[in-house]
């Protein structure tokens, strides 16, 4: 009887863990989250306005600023357009060597940052591989700006690609081969059909190659020789100031990438809800 009882004792109510793992998570996210973020504005702000602008206004500070924005402005569309072909490549057709491609696509998330950005002064530097023949022909890539937009579009090199296979993937070849059978070409078939059915995974893509464009440090660090003014990006010029224990003028231009996350963040949740609301 007591056995029986036990087997029909009713289960808690689901109520209460749903308010402690809700309360749980809630605590993690303040902590591991908000409070650093709000731990940098109050950083970047504690000495005033004026000195939070004029960290930002200092010319060298602007130039991070700029080239930061210009490795990104490469970057991105690079990715961007061998992200698709990538994807369009893996997901639509079978040929030899498409196991190895996928497994080249995912290589920087393995690779970490430091390394990638050696492998490049080998090739490069002064004393690489390809350093003779650059400098016979006065062509500079490590310690200017080629150099870092080739580290940020190696770390960025697997974000589009990896938003789109999985979702091509996932719709299958028979829209294509439908618009085949009707007489459309290659590029009617892509721009009519295949891009329409893969307009979110491309802005996602896109959102997150740009957002970590312009927040590496590790690869870029390597390559650009820290020279402040010239190839010194927005991470590279905090950590500059950082070490000159200008920690107000460090955080208000660590802001900047804050407020980019942020916004990242902000795009994001409104095209789900734009794509969740549209038909």
């Amino acid at each position: 009887m007591s056995s029986v009882s036990r087997q029909h004792r009713p289960a808690p109510p689901l109520g209460l863990s749903r308010l402690v793992l809700t309360g749980a998570a809630l605590v993690l996210v303040a902590l591991l989250l908000l409070l650093p973020l709000a731990a940098v504005f109050v950083e970047a702000l504690r000495k005033g306005w004026e000195a939070y602008l004029a960290a930002l206004r200092e010319p060298d500070a602007w130039s991070a600023i700029k080239l930061t924005l210009l490795a990104a402005a490469i970057a991105v569309p690079a990715n961007l357009i061998f992200g698709v072909c990538a994807a369009w490549a893996v997901t639509k057709h079978r040929f030899w060597g498409r196991s190895m491609l996928v497994s080249l696509i995912d290589l920087p998330f393995s690779v970490s940052p430091v390394v990638a950005g050696l492998v490049y002064v080998l090739v490069f530097g002064a004393h690489g591989w390809l350093g003779g023949w650059l400098q016979q022909h006065e062509l500079k890539v490590i310690f200017a700006v080629p150099g870092i937009v080739l580290a940020t579009i190696f770390v960025t090199f697997p974000l589009v690609a990896r938003e789109l296979i999985p979702l091509m993937q996932a719709q299958g070849p028979e829209e294509e081969q439908a618009a085949a059978i009707l007489g459309a070409s290659g590029w009617q078939t892509f721009w009519r059909v295949t891009l329409p059915n893969i307009r979110w995974g491309v802005f996602y893509g896109v959102i997150l190659c740009n957002a970590r464009a312009m927040g590496e440090f590790g690869a870029v660090s390597v390559v650009s020789g820290h020279i402040r003014g010239q190839t010194n990006t927005i991470p590279l010029h905090v950590e500059v100031l950082y070490n000159e224990y200008q920690s107000s003028a460090a955080f208000a231009v660590a802001s900047l990438l804050t407020l980019l996350a942020l916004a990242t963040v902000f795009i994001k949740s409104a095209l789900e809800w734009y794509r969740d609301r549209s038909p």
